[in-house]
């Protein structure tokens, strides 16, 4: 098969299909629920077919790892986005998803739009294949013909709502052909919350893989060799020029920043786990942290950020070595009087709203408040862990009211309450700021995207943040001169004015007023 990527769109998404190979599992399914539309039956409804089907100790497994909030669904886009990043970014690794055709056309678009320039597998089902375990067979024999060493060091198979639902059994699938492991991974958007902790099931199943290699006999060095140092791993996607940063960091303790995880290549998930201790910059990763924990290797949470979370990081990642009280002051005194006057260089005056998707909002909220800013409200839709709780104790005492799995709802409600200098958020949170003529910024383009970590992380907000609240005059002319254009009565296009009907709207009431009633007796009976 000829897996060469173009720039037709066309060829973005391989279509593969095979025959049977061997018996197909039968699958315990609702044949409705089997379908390119079964993904529109709902959360609850593919959750009771998914533990029909067998699914419930994977399910439970997800509801312990990614515990859910007050919304019961994903607030950010589809979770298996990234674990498909993940896939995408490493090299010498095939994807291929199964799932509803819509569902596969969406991710593919949104990864191919955010920079991925390789071909994504697809094995097509329709109601029967599913219900009979053909489907099975056939993403079974895509990855036998997909199985090309000279080509990849791994493959990864996706089941998506649909499959999953469907109880697809990818844990029959060989765990190695030719020489290529496979992995296979269900990420449905009701067992898994966000993207962010989508990266984790993947990251987590990889790492469980390479540890199990590990155990039965020596495994390839990484590319890049081995460091003489003992390593910190790096646990989260992270801005490029953060690694090297926190190397720098490390380097007066005799230490070396190891692998980020997610890595780029499978040769570096062994030297992730052959580290003295795990950095959870991102402190979600909970199945990664278990295969780290498996492993013997110690986890510190927070981050090197701003002066006062770089003095504690260090001493903690001293204490996870055991390391001389005199070598960790000598890291401390290399660094925090850079990190002190890039924080004066460039002060922020002004109250800010933060909410986020990505994992690193509390800190992106320290580095604001060590700054100068005021931040009333930190939210995330990363769920409250071990490893977060010293950035939300620094948070609360500084105060600010940190709102874990926080709902777009909760981000708003605060935005509206605080009516702040500045907001960051994502894109709802953006529009409607806008709306209000509050100037705000796009979380994941505009801040996650600029280094964080050491004295380059210091000053790096400061300037796109100060030039953002300046604009607050400009915001509110924009908001006078396009009051009450686009919304309600004067939405869409008009070559006119609008014929507005309020005995239409008076009769249209009574109606919903009347099924309103009716329904209310019909629930009393």
């Amino acid at each position: 098969m000829d897996r060469e990527v173009t720039n037709d769109p066309s060829d973005e998404v391989e279509v593969i299909e095979g025959p049977a190979r061997g018996d197909a599992p039968e699958l315990a399914v609702d044949p409705s629920a089997g379908d390119g539309h079964g993904c529109h039956a709902g959360a609850d409804a593919m959750e009771a077919a998914a533990r029909a089907a067998g699914q419930s100790e994977l399910l439970d497994g997800y509801a312990a790892d990614y515990p859910q909030g007050p919304h019961d669904k994903p607030q950010s886009m589809c979770p298996a986005f990234g674990s498909l990043r993940v896939g995408l970014r490493m090299r010498r690794v095939g994807t291929i998803l199964s799932g509803s055709a819509c569902c596969v056309y969406g991710l593919t678009f949104v990864s191919h739009f955010y920079g991925a320039r390789r071909s994504v597998g697809y094995v097509p089902f329709n109601s029967e294949s599913l219900v009979t375990g053909k489907l099975f067979e056939d993403i079974r024999e895509s990855v036998h013909d997909m199985a090309d060493p000279d080509r990849y060091d791994a493959i990864v198979v996706t089941n998506l709502c649909v499959p999953t639902a469907s109880g697809v059994p990818l844990r029959l699938l060989p765990k190695e052909i030719n020489g290529v492991r496979i992995i296979g991974i269900d990420v449905p958007g009701f067992g898994i919350p966000t993207h962010a902790e989508a990266k984790d099931v993947l990251a987590g199943a990889m790492l469980n893989y390479a540890r199990a290699e590990v155990a039965a006999g020596p495994v390839p060095a990484p590319a890049t060799g081995r460091d003489d140092r003992p390593t910190v791993s790096l646990l989260g996607e992270m801005f490029p020029a953060d690694p090297m940063m926190i190397g720098a960091m490390l380097a007066p303790m005799g230490l070396a920043a190891g692998p980020v995880v997610p890595c780029r290549e499978w040769r570096e998930l062994y030297a992730a786990l052959d580290c003295g201790a795990v950095a959870a910059i991102h402190p979600f990763y909970t199945a990664a942290m278990r295969e780290f924990t498996a492993a013997g290797r110690p986890i510190v949470g927070s981050a090197p950020v701003g002066h006062d979370g770089t003095a504690a990081w260090l001493a903690g990642i001293g204490d996870a070595f055991g390391l001389a009280a005199d070598k960790v002051a000598a890291a401390q005194n290399a660094f925090l009087p850079a990190i002190k006057a890039a924080l004066q260089g460039s002060r922020i005056d002004g109250t800010i709203t933060l909410s986020g998707y990505e994992g690193s909002e509390l800190l992106v909220a320290r580095l604001l408040i060590e700054s100068g800013a005021r931040v009333p409200y930190v939210g995330t839709a990363c769920p409250k862990t071990l490893q977060s709780s010293a950035d939300r104790e620094w948070l609360e005492a500084h105060g600010a009211k940190v709102k874990f799995r926080a709902s777009l709802e909760d981000d708003l409600a605060a935005m509206e309450a605080v009516k702040p200098d500045l907001a960051i958020g994502t894109t709802p949170v953006v529009q409607k700021g806008k709306e209000l003529g509050i100037p705000s910024l796009y979380f994941t383009n505009l801040i996650s995207a600029r280094p964080l970590m050491g004295p380059a992380g210091a000053g790096s907000l400061q300037q796109v943040v100060n030039a953002a609240m300046g604009n607050r005059d400009r915001m509110s002319k924009m908001k006078a001169f396009f009051e009450g254009v686009g919304g309600g009565d004067t939405a869409g296009v008009w070559e006119g004015k609008p014929n507005i009907r309020e005995d239409f709207r008076a009769q249209n009431l009574k109606k919903l007023e009347k099924q309103a009633r009716a329904k209310k007796a019909q629930e009393m009976i």
